[in-house]
């Protein structure tokens, strides 16, 4: 063999490792976050014991959805083996970053809170107040959610607050299509 071919064929061992432990791997969840997670379920249901369990949702389903399902992002949360209720993370758009969230739900699928957990810019953290988080409390899956009707307007958060009231919308529509096909 050449001397370039070795290096080619050494070249693209590596690549082809690099993307077999990163590119295809599990992703997982930076520890800051896991900790404002675990935070947020705690104080939520009351609890400190408790389990996350990964929900696997099949791709077929999953192009039915409005958002991602499944992957690092729903879980069910379990207390000795019974549920408590489900869990969505996610990520969305604010001015110039994004932020990440958390989406708790009751047994049947009804918010039971809403939660800004990082928040990376200087402007628009009023998103982030309970006082306007508690809006999406009691909106059951399938339900539409409306920026500025059904969810009152920020001002000074006004990017933010529609990202934020159009993702849990579109986890509420989610929620509504692995329910509908028996998901849960």
């Amino acid at each position: 063999m050449q001397r370039g071919s070795k290096f080619k064929v050494f070249s693209l061992a590596v690549i082809f490792t690099a993307l077999s432990l990163f590119g295809f791997g599990t992703q997982k969840i930076p520890a800051k976050l896991q900790e404002k997670i675990d935070n947020a379920v705690q104080s939520t249901f009351g609890v400190q014991e408790f389990t996350l369990e990964q929900l696997a949702v099949h791709a077929d389903l999953n192009k039915k959805t409005p958002v991602e399902m499944g992957g690092e992002n729903l879980f069910n949360i379990l207390l000795g083996g019974n549920s408590l209720g489900y869990l969505y993370l996610g990520e969305a758009p604010s001015m110039k970053n994004v932020f990440d969230y958390v989406v708790l739900f009751n047994p049947d699928l009804s918010i039971k809170k809403s939660k800004i957990l990082i928040y990376r810019e200087d402007y628009g953290r009023q998103v982030g107040s309970q006082r306007w988080l508690k809006q999406f409390i009691g909106k059951k899956a399938g339900e539409s959610l409306i920026y500025g009707e059904d969810i009152d307007a920020i001002s000074g958060a006004t990017i933010s607050a529609k990202s934020m009231t159009l993702a849990v919308n579109n986890v509420l529509q989610s929620m509504q299509v692995l329910q509908e096909n028996n998901f849960f």
